[in-house]
């Protein structure tokens, strides 16, 4: 049965999982231009965290069954209409102003951190920029209602009301989830909802965040590959993810970046 309240030392192992998967998307931000290959991020990636952090890719080899194949890289890369887990490759050469999500878990001695950022190769467009922004804004707001007492739906409720607020779309087919030693565990973190819903949030729980905001309709489709999915009506999607922890006064951003100011959460 999965353990909701996390142990001190489970705490800390998270923190420094955390801090290693954040420390993947500063290191990989460069890299990501017209010209270069998701297939090439992928190995600068799996040989920063194998060779440079001594840690696992959690998605190497993650999942089949079913008919489906294991995720067979490092990261998870999605380009454009892709909403989540591209498989990176060789052929997919980014253009300018295509808009990417990398998407990165690292094990460390035993615990998982999961987290997200968008990149943009060269010069966005002004819908795209609007887009990453947007969706940026609704995982820090849905963060922010994260505190002892407060309920899953209240993440939900302020994600689904910004996005629609500015025209969007919240994906209902994939959402956040526990994690710890095990990568996806209880509870489901649906990122949109009604406040007052769900189960109530106590301290000690650690569970991401990740909302995927489409231009379009919210529709998905997997393609055959078992994995990718994409938006069905083909417009843009972002998605941004953090990894979170209940504190006794409110909330603590494990996978927190260098680039992050993050003082507002606990204002």
């Amino acid at each position: 049965m999965t353990q909701l309240i996390k142990t001190a030392e489970d705490i800390e192992g998270m923190r420094i999982a955390g801090k290693l998967a954040g420390e993947v998307l500063d290191y990989i931000g460069p890299y990501v231009k017209p010209g270069v290959s998701t297939g090439e991020l992928d190995r600068l990636c799996h040989d920063y965290i194998v060779d440079v952090q001594g840690a696992i890719p959690a998605p190497l080899g993650y999942g089949g069954g079913g008919g489906r194949p294991p995720f067979p890289k490092s990261i998870c890369t999605s380009v454009n209409h892709v909403i989540c887990h591209g498989i990176p490759s060789d052929t997919k050469i980014l253009k300018d102003g295509d808009a990417l999500n990398i998407d990165v878990t690292v094990i460390k001695n035993g615990y998982h951190g999961d987290t997200s950022k968008m990149y943009v190769a060269g010069k966005p467009s002004i819908l795209t920029e609007r887009l990453i922004r947007v969706t940026q804004e609704c995982m820090y707001r849905g963060i922010a209602a994260v505190r002892p007492g407060a309920h899953l739906g209240d993440i939900g409720a302020v994600i689904q009301k910004h996005a629609e607020a500015n025209r969007y779309s919240v994906v209902r087919d994939f959402c956040g989830h526990g994690i710890g030693r095990v990568f996806h565990e209880e509870p489901q973190v649906l990122h949109y909802g009604q406040a007052g819903t769900g189960m109530e949030l106590k301290a000690g729980m650690i569970f991401t965040i990740e909302p995927m905001i489409n231009a379009g309709s919210y529709h998905t489709k997997v393609l055959p590959d078992g994995w990718t999915a994409v938006t069905k009506d083909h417009k843009l999607s972002a998605q941004w993810e953090h990894t979170i922890l209940v504190t006794p006064t409110g909330v603590e951003v494990l996978t927190a970046r260098t680039e992050e100011d993050l003082s507002f959460l606990n204002a």
